[in-house]
């Protein structure tokens, strides 16, 4: 009889997608490889802004002398607090090149979240926009005993495009108890990269730090969705295995052009947008943040190859009253994470855009995907469900389904999806008990309910602490969340259990609308009546003008819940 371990998936890829890879140690390893390849090639594309990947070398050497000169040691923690700009890639680079770990923070974040990381993470230091510093950051930080320097910028800097779309903030200029980023990367290293990328006598920092796989890269808080967030810590190793199976997966040729969709802070962006572009020698090109005229924009100006993001980016990108084909042109791949993707989805995105949008499933823990579609497959959907494939698990990595005592359970059948590879993370930061619970003998229990056919295509039906339980019968919110999408009207959907004192739980919708549609209440409860068993149609639909979501784009059940 097939088991998970006879790993039935390898039938779903090609000879090259199963081939072995040898990643470098660390991305840092794959930024010198790419550095000496093509020092003249653009690294960094920031609007009208362009840095190669030998000013992108020199810079980020310059953050790291002047590290090492302020007494950051190596295994020493740095908060790395800004959006997609160019100054987050140089504030990694710096810290890695430096020796020290990266921890990636939403600049959404209010003082107590970022309060509970400098803590938990005992940080070290402190890098940010000048004008969160001069808000509120900077007074947080002085209250936080571990922190003992900081940088800030202004990310108006490096373009001069100066887009009031995303880049509202006016430049805050020099900040009390901080160094300017710029200006410390451009006066501690006193002379330019040769064409070999080579440097002489006056070199702050080593080209290789003595980075191992083993050693932690990043902190990766998780978003909060479900509680407290704690520290995945993302090795060296972690980040570059994913990166280089999709630099090979994807078959995009060297030095292509990637598009960050997804914000660097989160792991998808990390690992899939900048630490693959980084494995290939690309073009990283940034927009600040998402804003769907920005994005729609750069699409043209820059002729991106591949980018990935979530869901509810698509919906938004479809829905803008500009948008042509001619925007996803020059695409070979496109892919969605970081939220479930609708059926509906797919089929719409594919008629507005001429494109297949990819799936893929991962979580902060495997340092971005452990299963995806692969480019050239379509993935099925579940007949019985009407659940859409998140893909297949690539040929290093072991997903099982299992049940609450960890064994095996039947293809088709529903259970706790386990994950165990190279991707996965040795553990929590300083969290034993959690790591112990969470990871068990090195295999991650995500807490994603789901199942795998006989062919290999694995399924996630959803959270398992967002099942509804209404008068004793099992209701996923996925799967009237999916019924919902394919109603005209519906732009945006959750779904949550809310207390009845019939039912215990009975089911509520909120949904967002599509520009012009005007839908009431009653009418997309029918809809889902006619499409769903009775006990799991929506007795209550509300309409919102958005749904709560994390800056990765994932929609927040929880605040509807508590909302309700």
């Amino acid at each position: 009889m097939t088991s998970y371990q006879d790993k039935p998936w390898l039938a779903q890829l090609t000879d090259a997608q199963r081939a072995p890879v040898q990643p470098p140690p660390s991305t840092l390893h794959a930024f010198r490889a790419a550095v000496r390849a093509a020092p003249d090639r653009t690294a960094l594309a920031y609007f009208d802004g362009r840095l190669s990947y030998a000013e992108t070398d020199a810079l980020s050497d310059g953050i790291a002398a002047h590290l090492a000169a302020r007494g950051f040691r190596r295994g020493d923690r740095a908060v790395v607090m800004l959006q997609n700009t160019p100054h987050f890639v140089l504030a990694v680079l710096g810290v890695w090149k430096a020796g020290g770990v990266v921890v990636p923070v939403n600049p959404m974040y209010k003082s107590a979240e970022l309060r509970h990381i400098l803590d938990d993470a005992e940080v070290t230091a402190v890098i940010c926009a000048d004008h969160s510093w001069a808000g509120f950051l900077g007074a947080t930080v002085a209250d936080a005993p571990s922190v003992r320097l900081a940088l800030t910028t202004s990310e108006r800097e490096l373009q001069t495009r100066d887009d009031p779309r995303v880049l509202r903030e006016a430049a805050a200029g020099p900040q009390d108890g901080a160094d300017d980023l710029l200006a410390v990367a451009r006066n501690a290293v006193g002379v330019p990269p040769t064409p070999s990328g080579q440097w002489g006598s006056t070199r702050a920092v080593s080209d290789d730090p003595g980075l191992t796989a083993d050693d932690p890269a990043l902190i990766s808080y998780t978003s909060g969705t479900s509680g407290t967030p704690k520290g995945a810590t993302n090795t060296h190793g972690n980040i570059t295995f994913n990166a280089e199976r999709q630099r090979t997966g994807h078959g995009l040729p060297e030095g292509a052009t990637y598009f960050a969709l997804a914000p660097l802070f989160h792991i998808t962006g990390m690992v899939c947008e900048l630490a693959t572009c980084i494995a290939n020698a690309g073009t990283l090109v940034l927009a600040h943040r998402f804003e769907t005229g920005v994005v729609l924009d750069a699409f043209l100006e820059h002729r991106p190859a591949y980018t990935v993001g979530p869901a509810t980016a698509y919906m938004a990108l479809l829905a803008h009253p500009a948008v042509t084909r001619e925007h996803f042109a020059s695409f070979h791949l496109l892919s969605s994470g970081g939220a479930p993707l609708p059926p509906a989805l797919v089929e719409s995105f594919r008629a507005g855009s001429g494109h297949y949008l990819h799936n893929g499933y991962g979580l902060t823990e495997c340092t971005a995907p452990c299963a995806s579609v692969p480019p050239g497959r379509r993935a099925p959907v579940d007949k019985v469900s009407g659940t859409l494939a998140v893909g297949v698990p690539g040929p290093d990595t072991v997903v099982r389904i299992i049940d609450d005592d960890g064994r095996d359970l039947p293809f088709g059948e529903q259970g706790e999806i386990a994950v165990r590879g190279p991707q996965v993370v040795p553990g929590y930061w300083r969290r034993p008990d959690a790591t112990a619970q969470g990871l068990p003998d090195g295999e991650l229990r995500t807490g994603d309910i789901g199942f795998m056919d006989r062919d290999g295509w694995l399924y996630v039906v959803d959270r398992k602490k967002d099942m509804i339980n209404a008068s004793g019968f099992k209701v996923w919110p996925r799967e009237v969340e999916d019924v919902l999408y394919t109603h005209p009207a519906v732009r945006e959907a959750a779904v949550v259990g809310v207390p009845d004192p019939y039912r215990g739980e009975t089911v509520k919708a909120y949904v967002s609308l599509r520009p012009g549609a005007a839908p009431q209440p009653g009418e997309l409860a029918a809809y889902c009546k006619e499409r769903l068993a009775a006990y799991k149609y929506p007795r209550e639909v509300e309409i919102l003008v958005e749904l709560p979501k994390t800056t990765s784009g994932k929609i927040l059940r929880r605040e509807l819940r508590h909302r309700a």
